[in-house]
């Protein structure tokens, strides 16, 4: 989620090789290239009606030539060096390469096709070149170094002397004290880097649409309703398979299929498939891609004078070093498998009363953990889809809440283009009545999108700039046939929430610089507020509002609401384990030194998961090394684990809202106050301190995942 400001706005591109620091001639873009001005729209929305694949390339080329003019100036700027001419001119240079940026950035994970990832191929080195021009420009940080040195006597505000702290780490960071020999050699590693994170990028993704699972028979669907079997027809008709059935892939190892197919070989088949990707040879295997880029990091992160990347990658995150996230690990990961264990022999125990014969396996252990659940709680999950029709869970549920905790509203608009038919776009208004957004609505899932669910941001608030928010939420939901409702899942729903903690974190920015707009902040940091939104997905005044069957009206019934509150804990062995699985995996493989790099992805993956305690077949890792691209396209590379460090903060602080008195204009306002239009214009732990009142604690989590007593 979160979004590095690196001046150029390209948060997934690390740095890379650059050739001249000079400014080279600056190619005309045409007038009618859409990017040649800011768009016209209302808070410069994108002119998606207008924005061809073609426009890209030549918008890169000039967004990059001016800026890097606009850095020369700075660099070479005859007067004595001073915050204006140097950071804020920083600050406000590149305007039309952040537009490109941004808008390509959005497009390429949410509505890709082949041109666009051509032009991704192309742009990650010379992005990230460019990013090199500017960071190791010696002038430039001769300017940047003389200010730092100096910060005390600036009579600078807060907010403006922690962007000068941060600026100077960033230029420190990114190599403009190493020598002239180490640069050329940092430009090469980064080049490197960039198109290897590109390449994993879109061989994940073809490769998630080419394992789709091919059925002969309707027989082998049982489970599935009279509409998913007609979708899988469809599927596969379009595959080039009429007359059999293709059940997609998403990201997750575990598929959500597997709780209603009823036959355990194409529940197996389906595992596999999820299990196997990356991993099969052909063209989409990603394993010696992880091998070069596990090499490539760490043996960047030495020369830029750290242990090992997990090192240079959490310098700058609250929880600071790798000893601190693998104590946090460390300490969760037993209980949780203990958890996990007792919910396999509560589950074994439902297959052999059923006579299955057969030890539960990870392909088992969706559908099994549904009827334990219904042994439990009478109650099956699928009893909640009828009451959670997805307009109505966006309109009485998510605004519903953000009207009730922070005075805003909202309001469809239809004549804004977008690019793609299913997306809705809102304006927002703030308590005043004046506008405070543009929110786009993406939820459904297409073979071009990334899977997951993300916020971006297509414009960037900044008092400095005169920018208001323009922000996107996406989901990856099954589309329904035509003519069908969109019935979600209960986990369908939290995520409509937590996407929407990242909207309003993105929409409250109320910061000077572009550097710390909206969810500028550390990577472990910026999860924190979409985790505590979560909270108003079951809150009783929220889900009374929108919790109504999609047919009748009726509200869900309390005593279904009362088991949905009681199951909270249910299943979090499960759950626990397969994060810190993959959080664990990620750690590993950037703790290594250059040389400890192995040859073997899979060898080693389980032998990492067996010394971290967590190598239990029923349950997987939430992503295998293969197809992991938070850790390996470069977002959360080393930071996984920033899940689980901000659900700290966010037990803590669901804690305070449920203390205080739940959902009311008085806490939403408080916590809009202190901390969530704050951006990244201060330290991300001062922050929480000013909401809370003190430190965070870890029982609220610990009592939330049920891991007391273990």
């Amino acid at each position: 989620m979160n979004r590095p400001h690196l001046f150029i706005v390209a948060a997934s591109l690390a740095l890379a090789h650059a050739t001249a620091v000079a400014a080279p001639a600056a190619p005309a873009l045409d007038a009618s290239n859409p990017f040649a001005q800011p768009s016209s729209l209302p808070l410069n929305y994108p002119a998606f009606d207008k924005i061809r694949n073609e426009h890209f390339l030549p918008a890169y080329a000039a967004g990059m030539a001016e800026h890097l003019r606009e850095i020369d100036a700075i660099a070479k700027d005859k007067a004595a060096p001073t915050f204006d001419n140097t950071i804020v001119a920083m600050e406000r240079a590149g305007q039309m390469l952040a537009r490109v940026a941004a808008v390509f950035s959005n497009l390429q994970t949410a509505n890709t096709n082949d041109v666009l990832d051509a032009v991704d191929r192309e742009m990650s080195p010379k992005l990230a070149a460019h990013n090199d021009a500017i960071y190791l420009n010696p002038a430039l940080f001769q300017r940047v170094k003389t200010l730092h040195a100096k910060r005390a006597s600036l009579g600078l505000d807060p907010e403006s002397k922690h962007l000068l702290e941060r600026v100077y780490k960033e230029f420190v960071r990114a190599g403009a004290n190493l020598s002239a020999a180490d640069k050329d050699k940092l430009k090469k590693y980064n080049a490197e880097i960039a198109s290897l994170q590109s390449d994993f990028a879109q061989r994940v993704l073809k490769e998630v649409n080419a394992s789709a699972l091919i059925v002969d028979t309707r027989e082998e669907l049982a489970g599935f309703s009279d509409a998913e079997i007609a979708a899988a027809a469809a599927e596969a008709e379009k595959r080039g398979h009429k007359g059999k059935y293709a059940i997609t892939l998403v990201n997750t190892s575990s598929q959500p299929p597997l709780a209603v197919l009823k036959d355990r070989k194409t529940r197996e088949r389906l595992m596999a498939a999820s299990l196997g990707r990356g991993s099969r040879g052909g063209e989409f295997d990603t394993r010696q891609l992880v091998l070069r880029l596990a090499k490539l990091r760490a043996e960047r992160a030495v020369l830029l004078g750290y242990p090992n990347y997990a090192a240079y990658s959490q310098e700058l995150e609250t929880a600071k070093n790798p000893a601190a996230v693998n104590k946090l690990l460390a300490e969760l990961a037993k209980p949780a498998v203990n958890n996990a264990r007792k919910e396999a022999a509560e589950i074994q125990k439902v297959i052999d009363r059923e006579k299955g014969g057969f030890k539960v396996a990870s392909h088992d252990w969706p559908m099994y953990q549904d009827k334990v659940r219904a042994a439990k709680y009478n109650f099956d999950e699928n009893q909640l889809r009828p009451y959670f029709e997805l307009n109505r869970v966006l309109v009485d549920g998510v605004f519903f809440a953000a009207t009730k905790e922070y005075g805003i509203t909202f309001k469809e608009r239809k004549d804004l283009p977008v690019y793609d038919p299913d997306v809705r776009v809102f304006d927002v208004f703030d308590h005043d009545g004046k506008q405070l957004a543009i929110f786009l609505f993406d939820p459904y899932a297409r073979g071009n999108k990334q899977g997951g669910a993300w916020m971006n941001e297509y414009v960037s608030q900044s008092h400095l700039l005169g920018k208001r928010p323009v922000v996107g939420n996406h989901q990856n939901i099954p589309k329904p046939p035509l003519g069908e409702p969109t019935l979600l899942t209960y986990d369908e729903v939290r995520t409509m929430f937590h996407e929407f903690g990242h909207a309003l974190h993105g929409m409250f920015s109320d910061v000077k610089y572009p550097h710390f707009s909206g969810t500028n902040v550390p990577r472990d940091f910026v999860e924190y507020p979409s985790q505590v939104n979560e909270m108003w997905a079951i809150w009783p005044e929220v889900l009374s509002n929108y919790a109504k069957h999609y047919q009748t009206g009726a509200p869900m019934p309390k005593e279904l609401l009362d088991k949905v509150v009681a199951s909270k804990k249910f299943n979090q062995g499960y759950m626990t384990t397969e994060y810190l699985a993959a959080s664990l995996l990620d750690q590993r493989w950037h703790q290594l030194k250059p040389s400890q790099v192995p040859t073997d992805v899979l060898a080693f993956e389980a032998k990492a998961l067996k010394d971290a305690g967590v190598d239990f077949g029923p349950v997987p890792p939430r992503y295998r090394t293969t197809y992991f691209s938070h850790s390996m396209n470069g977002g959360y590379s080393a930071g996984y684990y920033a899940y689980l460090w901000s659900e700290k903060l966010d037990a803590d602080t669901v804690q305070w809202f449920t203390e205080s008195g739940g959902l009311s204009r008085k806490n939403g306002d408080h916590f809009r106050k202190t901390l969530l239009s704050r951006g990244g214009s201060a330290d991300a732990m001062d922050l929480f301190r000013n909401f809370r009142g003190r430190d965070p604690v870890i029982e609220p989590l610990l009592e939330r995942r049920g891991l007391t007593g273990n």
